[in-house]
């Protein structure tokens, strides 16, 4: 071999190393490329987010020690600005829920999908999750009432809640002698439990962008009947549902969370949660 063609195998074989090193390389930043952006997509798909918006201003939370217990405790509590920590307003109260537990409903969170966890129609369990509330009601007149924050409706004759799936009101509080065809076959009619819904709010649990058969009619109300679970409602002492009426602002976007205790401190850093 010539000293010119030793000097072109040279050349050519610093040429293969360099493409070598440079193949290497580019393999190793591809490889930590595709790492990244999986795990980033991971973060993305596993985060839980936060669902509590900016605008609120008011915090309702009801815990309770797992996801089957059907008696909890409520707390209620305000914050001046969005940058500001929540403050308990008032004592813990003692609350009673769906007969069967909690199981995840349909609100401002991510649903959490789980064979035996969601909430259905008629299944007895309350909706767990990130809430608005709707408007209050009940069989005091807006007189007796006085100031309110919140929009109120006083009970009638006609009052209903919808839980017919097959109803276009599906999930809705109406009048009965107010729609144009009552197309359904079973409600809760409020003017028929004086006592039980002497007040009440309603909970906007699948009431937006609503699915037949993920369960309607989720009320704050009174209990009815001392120690007796509910169908999916949150109830209360007449006495602290009055407080919670009265106290609600419209204006501060007032939230309802509900959750099991241990599901709560999970949850509590990543949804900004306050302290129980």
């Amino acid at each position: 071999m010539n000293h010119s063609t030793h000097s072109f195998h040279q050349k050519i074989d610093k040429i293969v190393s360099r493409s070598n090193k440079t193949l290497k390389l580019v393999w190793i930043f591809s490889s930590i490329l595709v790492l990244a952006i999986m795990f980033v997509l991971y973060l993305l798909i596993n985060s839980e987010g936060n669902p509590i918006p900016d605008t609120s201003k008011q915090l309702i939370v009801v815990v309770t020690p797992s996801w089957e217990a059907s008696k909890g405790s409520l707390y209620r509590f305000e914050r001046e600005e969005t940058v500001s920590d929540w403050k308990m307003t008032g004592q813990p109260v003692p609350v009673i829920l769906g007969r069967n537990g909690l199981g995840w409903g349909r609100g401002l969170h991510q649903i959490h999908e789980g064979s035996n966890l969601i909430k259905r129609e008629g299944d007895g369990k309350s909706p767990a999750g990130v809430f608005r509330l709707g408007e209050a009601f009940g069989f005091p007149t807006l007189e007796e009432m006085g100031d309110l924050k919140i929009p109120y409706r006083p009970v009638t004759d006609y009052l209903e809640c919808v839980d017919d799936v097959e109803s276009q009101y599906y999930t809705k509080l109406v009048e009965r002698d107010k729609v144009e065809i009552a197309d359904w076959e079973s409600s809760e009619r409020i003017y028929r439990s004086p006592n039980a819904y002497h007040y009440g709010v309603m909970v906007e649990h699948n009431t937006v962008d609503t699915q037949k058969g993920a369960g309607s009619c989720i009320i704050l109300h009174c209990v009815s009947i001392t120690g007796d679970s509910t169908a999916g409602c949150t109830t209360m002492d007449r006495t602290e549902m009055e407080k919670l009426v009265y106290w609600l602002d419209a204006a501060a976007d007032p939230l309802l969370v509900q959750l099991p205790l241990p599901v709560y401190k999970r949850l509590k850093q990543d949804w900004k949660l306050p302290n129980l």
